[in-house]
């Protein structure tokens, strides 16, 4: 794991969240110069000062912004555009602005066209995360052999692609990944967003009066897991990524059809030919 020394960097984290307190623990113990969080809420503030995770906390950004090296933002995508908008003039000239958003395209669509030119946006997408939410569930360990997602541009320089790219391992990320924010969208409709589709899905089509948690083993556990859902974050990434999650909805319900049609005929071969197939393709994921 390559550690960078940060501690001439000033960073800054928006939202003290799920997300963004993991990136506050993980990131303090980089030793960076000043570790400066935002947030609304002042009591999440005054409880991560007191657990010593950030230096200070500060609900209005105007401060904290001005003297940012790096800010990191944590928040929602539409959070995330209004915020860069409301308060452009605040940051510091020469500053890397990174979000941590499981959305790209339309984000960079509307943020590049404002962002002034002394400021480099980077989008970047942390692999990790857990069905709870808030700085409660935060943890230090968070992104510890996750994956990272950058989606760099031809208008980000070189040397602050990988500043934000050493940020993540030294944060214990395995496997930093560089994708446009095209190709992004459209794998993690499919890696990520598919999945909990399915798991709402399948959790709701019990329609029984039956207590069923009797009856559930492992497997509808593990398939099932992701349908605890953030139900105020997931509509917006849905919504955001309409495209190609319908586009990848469409795959899965012909998928499903094709193993329907093949137990109402009685198809044996077919069914033992596409399990063999899956089980193959799982394995290669380790």
């Amino acid at each position: 794991m390559v550690k960078l020394d940060f501690s001439d960097f000033n960073i800054t984290i928006v939202g003290l969240g799920l997300i963004g307190g993991s990136f506050s623990m993980a990131l303090k113990e980089l030793k960076p110069k000043n570790l400066w969080a935002i947030d609304i809420d002042s009591d999440v503030l005054e409880i991560a000062e007191k657990m010593n995770i950030i230096d200070k906390g500060y609900t209005s950004p105007k401060i904290p912004l001005m003297n940012s090296d790096i800010v990191i933002l944590a928040i929602y995508p539409q959070k995330t555009i209004d915020f860069v908008k409301v308060n452009m003039n605040f940051f510091k000239s020469g500053a890397v602005i990174t979000d941590t958003a499981g959305i790209k395209s339309d984000l960079l669509r509307e943020i590049m066209p404002i962002l002034r030119e002394d400021l480099d946006f980077i989008g970047g997408h942390p692999m990790a995360g857990k069905e709870e939410s808030g700085l409660k569930a935060a943890t230090v360990d968070m992104f510890k052999h996750a994956n990272y997602i950058l989606t760099p541009i031809d208008s980000n320089k070189e040397e602050n692609i990988n500043l934000v790219g050493e940020l993540a391992r030294g944060m214990g990320c395995k496997r930093v990944v560089h994708l446009t924010p095209v190709e992004h969208d459209d794998i993690i409709a499919y890696t990520s967003q598919l999945p909990h589709v399915i798991a709402v899905s399948l959790i709701d089509c019990n329609n029984s009066i039956m207590e069923i948690s009797k009856f559930v083993g492992e497997g509808f556990k593990d398939t099932t897991r992701v349908a605890t859902i953030n139900e105020e974050l997931w509509p917006e990434l849905l919504l955001y990524n309409k495209k190609n999650i319908i586009n990848k909805i469409q795959d899965f319900e012909n998928n499903i059809k094709e193993i329907k049609d093949a137990i109402i005929k009685g198809d044996k071969a077919f069914l033992k030919k596409r399990f063999e197939s899956a089980t193959n393709k799982r394995k290669e994921l380790g």
